[in-house]
């Protein structure tokens, strides 16, 4: 399977309609990317259950604004909507190769359950932190 084009427009559909995406983050002016492409394309062939796509940066800042993308090529594996895998740097093959298995090999269900313990790890902080602020702006000096 040859790789797919992100844009904002079709984003949430590509990402949301598939199971497993790795996306590349990239530009044309990028000289590591442009390492890295071929790799990511032969890669693409091989693994035709999954869907490569490709985010040119230039074209498409706020996609890479979304996922604060400082540096590129930034690869991302996304699977069942959670990002599972990001990192900036061009991959060689066996590296790809390896994180790709390492990704299937995830239990998606022990992943979500994480996703949902940090998140509301964070609401409860989020709340112990307007609590603070409650109390603090009540505790003022009164004449």
């Amino acid at each position: 399977m040859s790789t797919v084009e992100l844009t904002k427009e079709n984003f949430d559909e590509i990402v949301s309609g598939n199971d497993f995406v790795l996306i590349d983050f990239w530009a044309e002016w990028c000289g590591p990317c442009k390492q890295f492409g071929p790799v990511f394309e032969r890669s693409s062939e091989t693994h035709g259950d999954l869907v490569f796509a490709k985010v040119n940066t230039e074209k498409e800042p706020e996609l890479a604004a979304a996922f604060d993308i400082r540096s590129i090529p930034t690869l991302m594996i996304v699977r069942q909507n959670i990002a599972v895998f990001a990192q900036p740097g061009a991959l060689p093959e066996a590296a790809l190769e390896d994180v790709i298995g390492q990704a299937r090999a995830l239990d998606m269900d022990e992943v979500r359950a994480s996703v949902a313990e940090a998140q509301a790890q964070q609401d409860q902080q989020d709340q112990q932190g307007q609590q603070g602020q409650q109390g603090q702006a009540g505790s003022g000096e009164q004449a």
